[in-house]
């Protein structure tokens, strides 16, 4: 190694003058973190102005130094490398890009990991993101100036951050064009003040301690042990900066961390499976938002899911063109609770994945990403305010992997952490993968089960009049409600059609459900109207259908109304099939039931509706109601019932036959929470007072 004049050609100048400038960027960001370091940002600031001043005056001066011969240069780098291995402390050689070029073993156990992993990394990526920018502003100092200086380091360890101060030189060796950085790591000094002062000092907080929200539970066993000692007000056990090998540990407390990381992993997949199976019905946006909740909270420090819609475009009902470039959309976001994370988690939940980065990447080829030591801020892409996400969330460490069912990649699912509890590792991004193929079934089932839904909609409302016809005289309105459960089209139905001179009204409830239910409820209510046309009494009428269905498997139950309209006055001739029977609310608010009788259509040849015979006033109203109104139940598996019915049409006698149904449905709804087991379908039809037309 020798001394280097610090004179610069013009090339190398420009280089210089553009690397400064990318550096006084990230010291404008660092100042604005979470936990800032201000004095190390400040100290920085001032190093790159003298590089600044130093690069103005040697504008245009040519560089020296001698050349040794290629005998001396291996020679020197075969005596640095016997030296550099066997120092007693952690030392790191640093290229002019401060890219890692050799780490002796003593920096690799400080890290936790290899040398290996270490060369070729930029020796930044294992600092925290407070300090990471003034260390970058520094070396680039100390290979300009040749001048040593000291600096506090987080490192990230692989347990837990650790804190050090490093003594930064710069030296030259031959063959080598550019100086190049030697970083010896030694303990932190505690403060004077510090419990405890003359031996190990507590460590910094950053990230979630900075913020005051405390230590979460995360990661695995030994890690959420000691967050839950931090959670209870006592004190961390300090991390020095010494190498492991000087703080042995018993094999057993070993072996029983190992578990206990394994224990929680497990523990993470069964919470899982019961979060996310733990539905009725499945349901796509509540999975997700419970698989991320779950993630953030017990994994990382933040959790991204991002998905296509059903045809590779944005989630929802119409997805998107299929055969078009997938779009992969943001889902969810779910971070820290304290008020800066909430804000920003409001403004990434905007920020769809772009090609290029890493959610992106890996929902593109399918293939799980593991970043142990984030080195490009922008792995996660850039806010609106063009700050990168990294940053933004102080992500220092990531993992993504795809959602993806088998036959098709669904989304990503991507991870985020400060190094609190340090570096994802491999046993974290496995069950991670799990996790994401569970979510990846779930999201199937929701959205082939939305898709019946749909199917089964279009085909119930084939089953009904699309609009009800207008009755001179009289006012008619109709509810249908569906079951809360199950996605096949129920076997309810409801007509309103001309039946010679008058009108007729059906209202019918096919056995079971599905499309052969469907398929029954079309045979039903077209034999009636087709029947209307030969016959005019409901009971005639009823009898045809019951010809026409005595092949089928299902039975059907029926009433129908028959209405013969005169001014003021309608006659009304009831035919039932075994349906309960219809009511008729007077004007007065009076309640009365029609009679029941006959036999569901489609069991006997010989059959024979019941029959009945109701006048209606001005201002009477007639209700047909299916079953599932006096079924309903509520968690205690108690029936609505006909008096409830019957209390709640009383109540509202007064209002329109829409206001009236309206009532009763959101009578229902209140008495079952919501939750209707069988369909429900109700006509009214109120005589009207006549008008001077």
């Amino acid at each position: 190694m020798h001394d280097q004049p610090d004179q610069l050609e013009p090339e190398t100048l420009v280089r210089e003058i553009s690397d400064l400038e990318g550096r006084i960027g990230e010291l404008r960001q660092a100042s604005g973190m979470p936990a800032a370091d201000l004095r190390a940002t400040l100290d920085a600031a001032l190093a790159e102005l003298e590089l600044a001043v130093t690069a103005l005056r040697t504008l245009g001066a040519d560089q020296g130094g001698e050349q040794g011969g290629s005998n001396a240069a291996e020679n020197e780098r075969r005596v640095l490398r016997t030296v550099f291995q066997d120092a007693p402390v952690p030392l790191f050689l640093l290229d002019r890009s401060t890219s890692v070029r050799r780490a002796n073993r003593q920096a690799a156990e400080l890290l936790g990991t290899s040398s290996g992993y270490v060369s070729g990394k930029q020796f930044t990526a294992f600092c925290d993101l407070a300090t990471r920018a003034a260390v970058r502003s520094q070396l680039a100092a100390v290979v300009r100036t040749g001048r040593r200086r000291r600096v506090p380091v987080r490192f990230l360890g692989r347990e837990r951050p650790v804190d050090a101060v490093v003594t930064l030189a710069r030296v030259w060796i031959r063959g080598e064009p550019d100086p190049m950085v030697v970083v010896a790591a030694g303990a932190a000094r505690p403060p004077a003040d510090a419990p405890g002062a003359g031996g190990a000092a507590p460590q910094t907080s950053t990230g979630a301690a900075a913020e005051g929200r405390g230590a979460p539970a995360k990661r695995d066993g030994g890690k959420r042990s000691a967050a839950r000692r931090a959670d209870a007000g006592e004190p961390r056990v300090p991390e020095p900066a010494a190498p492991p090998q000087a703080r042995p540990q018993p094999q057993t407390h070993i072996d029983d961390e190992a578990v206990a990381t394994i224990v929680h992993r497990m523990d993470v997949l069964a919470t899982a499976s019961e979060l996310l199976l733990d539905e009725p019905v499945f349901n796509e946006t509540v999975a997700v938002r419970r698989c991320a909740r779950l993630l953030a909270a017990e994994l990382a420090d933040w959790a991204f899911i991002d998905l296509t819609g059903p045809n590779g475009g944005g989630p929802g009902p119409g997805g998107g063109v299929p055969g078009a470039a997938p779009v992969l959309s943001r889902q969810v976001v779910m971070g820290p609770d304290d008020e800066r994370s909430v804000d920003a988690a409001r403004t990434l939940q905007e920020l769809h994945p772009a090609p290029g980065t890493l959610p992106y990447d890996v929902f593109a080829t399918r293939q799980s990403a593991l970043r142990p030591h984030v080195d490009g801020l922008d792995e996660l892409g850039k806010a609106a305010d063009g700050v990168p996400v990294c940053a933004k969330i102080g992500a220092t460490s990531l993992l993504s992997v795809p959602v993806e069912d088998g036959d098709r990649c669904l989304g990503a699912i991507t991870l985020a952490s400060s190094g609190e509890y340090g570096p994802f590792d491999l046993m974290d991004l496995g069950v991670v993968q799990r996790l994401g193929r569970y979510l990846a079934l779930v999201i199937r089932a929701a959205r082939l089960y939305r898709r019946r839904a749909e199917v089964a909609d279009s085909l119930q409302a084939s089953l009904l009049p699309r609009a009800l016809p207008a009755i001179p005289g009289a006012t008619v309105a109709a509810r249908y409600l569906t079951a809360t459960h199950g996605a096949d089209v129920g076997g309810d139905f409801y007509d309103v059609f001309r039946v010679g001179d008058g009108w007729g009204l059906v209202l019918g409830d096919v056995c079971g459900k599905g499309e052969d239910a469907a398929a029954v409820t079309a045979t039903a209510r077209h034999c009636m109207r087709i029947g209307a046309r030969w016959k005019s009494r409901p009971g005639e009428i009823l009898g045809i259908a019951n010809e026409a269905l005595l092949d089928e498997d299902r039975f059907v139950t029926a009433v129908m109304a028959g209405l013969e309209i005169v001014p003021e006055r309608v006659t009304v001739s009831l035919g039932t099939a075994g349906h309960p029977p219809a009511i008729v609310v007077r004007a007065d608010g009076v309640i009365r039931s029609a009679s029941r009788g006959g036999v569901p259509l489609g069991l006997f040849e010989d059959f024979e509706a019941g029959a009945d015979t109701i006048d209606l006033g001005v201002g009477d109203t007639l209700i047909l109601h299916s079953d599932g109104v006096l079924e309903a139940c509520d968690h205690a598996r108690v029936q609505f019932g006909q008096n409830r019915l019957l209390e709640v049409l009383a109540g509202h006698a007064g209002g329109t036959p829409e206001q009236m149904l309206g009532a009763v449905e959101q009578a229902l709804l209140d008495f079952c929470d919501g939750d209707l087991r069988d369909d429900v379908s109700m006509v009214a039809l109120r005589v009207d007072a006549p008008t001077l037309d």
